[in-house]
């Protein structure tokens, strides 16, 4: 869960801005996108990133259904394997 944690940070940092300013993720991956002010549409393209990059199948869907980085993260875990 950690390396799954660290990189989805990573493709945050390296892919998603609010207002031209970075998100700041916290330890425990307990943030909502949405919440911290992600575009819908960047939220779809951020999805397509996390599939291609984790090489699973994680549609635009999930990205509302999954509340939280925490979430997200268990659920590529979950489909790791």
């Amino acid at each position: 869960m950690a390396a799954t944690g660290d990189r989805l940070k990573s493709l945050i940092a390296d892919n998603l801005e609010v207002d031209g300013q970075s998100i700041a993720v916290p330890e425990d991956l307990n943030i909502s996108l949405l919440e911290a002010g992600v575009s819908s549409v960047d939220l779809v393209a951020f999805a397509k990133l996390v599939a291609q990059d984790f090489n699973i199948n994680f549609a635009p869907e999930h990205c509302t259904s999954l509340n939280s980085i925490r979430e997200v993260a268990d659920f590529i875990d979950s489909q790791a394997g």
